[in-house]
């Protein structure tokens, strides 16, 4: 990944705080921001997939904990309580993406709208124009779909946190009650979000496609 290959000039970007600076720098190593948003929209699919399977994760400890039936009711908090963690980062680790995408195609937008004035043949910039304007549409389609996933996770995390607060006070039978009452509603949006950030990573997958091929 473009990461991994140009560790230089993510540490400029790291010095200057500024992503035009790093843009800039790219650019003079022959990596353009089209580049740039493929590597990226591709690192935040990961980092649903990543988020996929561990909100997948905390669903399974929440029905264990549930589910108890004698031992170690300690251990089984700090597992929640762990998982409810991982989550979190997950989350925040998704957000940072996404926010990532959108700061590199607005600049790539925007590059792209005042380059097509430079244009002296009009029927190349007509075709740079629809390029232009079907890029945005597809992109448009993606990044709701990222932020409409992003969106679900805040839910699951209130509620599993809410539960976690309250096992952490209440290590006994009865909590554990209270807490079964509550599975079918997480259970349910966890299923959402799974279902809406698989939609995001297929939409990921086509505009990666889709911008390589063109």
């Amino acid at each position: 990944m473009l990461k991994k290959l140009f560790l230089s000039i993510l540490l400029l970007t790291f010095l200057t705080g500024c992503q035009s600076a790093y843009y800039s720098a790219m650019e003079q190593v022959g990596v353009h921001k089209r580049d740039i948003l493929v590597d990226r929209v591709d690192s935040a699919k990961e980092s649903q997939e990543e988020a996929q399977e561990q909100f997948k994760s905390a669903l399974e400890q929440y029905k264990a904990v549930v589910n108890f039936d004698g031992g170690e009711l300690e251990g089984m908090y700090n597992r929640l309580e762990g998982e409810y963690e991982d989550s979190k980062s997950a989350a925040e680790s998704v957000t940072k993406h996404i926010d990532r995408v959108e700061d590199v195609a607005e600049a790539l937008f925007e590059e792209w709208q005042e380059e097509l004035t430079q244009y002296n043949n009009a029927s190349l910039r007509r075709q740079s124009e629809r390029q232009l304007r079907d890029t945005k549409r597809r992109y448009k389609s993606l990044i709701s779909s990222m932020r409409k996933a992003e969106r679900r996770m805040e839910p699951v995390l209130v509620a599993l946190n809410d539960n976690v607060l309250y096992l952490k006070h209440n290590l006994n039978a009865r909590a554990i009650g209270a807490l079964k009452g509550e599975l079918n509603a997480i259970r349910q949006d966890v299923d959402v979000l799974i279902r809406d950030m698989q939609t995001a990573i297929n939409e990921s997958n086509r505009f990666i496609k889709e911008l390589e091929s063109k």
